[in-house]
């Protein structure tokens, strides 16, 4: 069990959740010493910045963009009178990529991994009904013992600088909502659910954790206010008769409310809104409430203009909006696990979510996606510091599935992207994981991880663990781009085929493939970073994904435009977008459209 609850901050008789976001104090650390002068009593200065946001884009300073080491954050906090006899928490959407939490100058927390919440205990250390210091020291430099993975160089000047092995900005600071939370000290601490179909009725498995040993009581409530269900027990069955099923862009969520009580009293209460489904793979088929579904849609990134990967709510909308125009039915949250508020307007929209850890850049290369299609090998899980990135990715692996396991949208674990696997090394590594996702997750959903173009067939040890194979290919671009699209489409066929010749009886999905292009750039005849060339690629492409029956979605990378470390394969960030940063269409937008739309969602099932 985790040490906090991963339970999303809600409001209920018995608890209350504040927001904490808005201007913060802030100071970069350039000289690292931040904690001999006693820093954590308070910063120095009067520079403010947002919380949520990244901290990069606001400046005009290139080496502040480009700043690797601590960065300080503070504000005050009243804690009510009212609080005192109850827990109180500070909670943190997220701390990119390690964290340092301290209150009235005592340190109350810390954190590695800048993707997943944590929970500071700040009762016994707040002062009630008088203002608090919280101060938080942030951290955003890269390694190979914490994913995702990189390093950090110093330069001529001594300045940092981060080396990302992955292909896209390490955006870094507190990016998503902090809240400071009190709840009653026996509370409800976590849930798990499975769900059964049987006919038009459905069952609910739960399992309630709590922090003590009073009774739990469950309700279940549909969406015209109507009680479906109620239980007793920290473990058991919701009944639901006549069920309305949670469908592929059809949502129906009912709100399941857990109480402890204690006789007539209500202890704690809490509630969040479920969606019954059934998630599994069968043959090649992956199957929603038992029945056949194709994936289209998209790799994504949170990257916006001016708060980079901060969480912004007005985008999220956007994008959605977006997907829902297009015809899309499902994203991949490359290569982290998103903001919570995403996946809850995934359960209200109906969208599908493969859901992925942060375990990006396990293939030692500033630029792994043009070198990862020359078969070079990098020997990444033979280091002697091997064991401390995989206790790294357990660990986030445990906090997302803890976190994300009752939201209906989410139907597939991604657990690594774009590892190497062609060595023997990464086969005991995989294994752990795998295996400790499976252990993890109440409702056994499929298990995949996304295959680098080194990955093939013939040389990758590690596809046999996946549940659905899962492949990023760009034949047509990094491979063979240009004129010779016509032999990058026999390479692609060839590569099918040798999969085909395996016989593995699973799914496949290709959760990458895309061409730069610049929304300015019209040629004829067509060349490559020109919109014309970006179509022409996918219409090879999406033949070459009828052709096969064993293939059931189609992921392009990528939803929109986003920021990358700067370089020559880089013009201003990656631009496979279908969409600009801004969010605005590109030509290729309106054949995906046309495609997607017509394609139905039992499509070769």
């Amino acid at each position: 069990m985790l040490e906090h609850s991963m339970l999303y901050p809600r409001m209920s008789a018995s608890r209350r959740a504040v927001s904490l976001d808005g201007m913060w104090k802030f100071c970069l650390d350039w000289g690292s010493e931040g904690e001999s002068a006693g820093w954590v009593d308070g910063l120095p200065g009067t520079e403010r910045i947002p919380v949520p946001a990244s901290f990069q884009d606001f400046y005009t300073r290139k080496d502040v963009r480009e700043y690797a080491g601590d960065l300080w954050y503070q504000r005050e906090i009243f804690i009510p009178g009212e609080w005192e006899g109850k827990k109180v928490f500070v909670r943190f959407g997220s701390a990119a990529h390690r964290a340092q939490v301290y209150v009235n100058g005592v340190k109350v927390a810390e954190h590695e991994g800048g993707f997943l919440p944590f929970c500071a205990d700040v009762t016994d250390v707040v002062r009630y009904n008088a203002e608090n210091r919280l101060v938080v020291k942030v951290n955003n430099e890269l390694n190979v013992t914490n994913i995702p993975c990189g390093t950090t160089v110093t330069l001529a000047n001594g300045r940092k600088m981060a080396k990302p092995y992955f292909d896209f900005f390490n955006y870094a600071g507190l990016q998503r909502s902090v809240h400071l939370v009190a709840l009653p000290l026996e509370y409800v601490f976590d849930l798990d659910l499975n769900y059964e179909i049987d006919g038009p009725d459905a069952r609910i498995f739960y399992r309630i954790a709590t922090t003590g040993e009073h009774p739990v009581q469950l309700s279940l409530w549909d969406e015209e206010g109507k009680q479906a269900a109620a239980a007793e027990g920290k473990e058991g069955v919701l009944e639901v008769e006549g069920a309305r099923l949670w469908q592929v862009r059809d949502a129906y969520l009912y709100r399941l409310v857990v109480r402890i009580v204690d006789e007539a009293e209500v202890l704690d209460e809490y509630e969040q809104e479920i969606g019954i489904r059934t998630v599994e793979v069968r043959g090649t088929d992956i199957l929603l409430n038992q029945k056949p579904v194709y994936l289209k849609g998209f790799g994504k990134h949170e990257d916006s203009d001016v708060v980079g990967r901060g969480s912004n709510m007005g985008v999220m909308k956007r994008d959605f909006e977006l997907m829902k125009w297009i015809g899309a039915n499902a994203f991949r949250t490359s290569h982290y696990p998103y903001s919570e508020e995403v996946y809850q307007m995934a359960d209200r929209e109906g969208f599908l979510i493969i859901d992925e850890v942060p375990a990006v850049g396990l293939f030692e290369s500033m630029m792994n996606f043009m070198e990862a299609s020359t078969g070079k090998k990098t020997a990444f899980f033979e280091k002697e510091t091997t064991p401390d990135l995989l206790a790294a990715h357990l660990r986030a692996l445990e906090e997302m599935i803890v976190r994300d396991k009752n939201h209906p949208s989410v139907i597939m674990w991604s657990l690594l992207n774009e590892p190497e696997t062609t060595s023997e090394a990464a086969v005991p590594y995989f294994k752990e994981v795998f295996d400790r996702a499976r252990s993890l997750d109440p409702q056994k959903r499929p298990r995949t991880f996304a295959l680098v173009m080194n990955s093939l067939p013939g040389t990758c040890k590690c596809y046999p663990f996946s549940d659905v194979i899962a492949l990023n290919r760009y034949y047509g671009w990094y491979v063979k781009g240009g004129y010779e699209i016509g032999d990058a489409r026999e390479d692609f066929l060839r590569e099918m085929d040798a999969w085909k010749a395996l016989e593995l009886n699973r799914p496949f999905i290709f959760t990458e493939y895309g061409a730069d292009t610049l929304v300015t750039e019209h040629r004829l005849p067509s060349v490559m970073w020109s919109q014309e060339y970006q179509k022409e690629y996918l219409q090879m492409t999406h033949e070459i994904f009828d052709s096969y029956d064993f293939i059931r979605g189609e992921l392009i990378w990528n939803f929109a435009d986003f920021q990358t470390t700067e370089g020559i394969m880089r013009v201003g960030g990656n631009k496979k977008g279908v969409f600009t940063r801004q969010r605005q269409p590109k030509d290729v937008a309106y054949l995906l459209l046309e495609r997607w739309r017509e394609l139905p969602l039992k499509y070769k099932g």
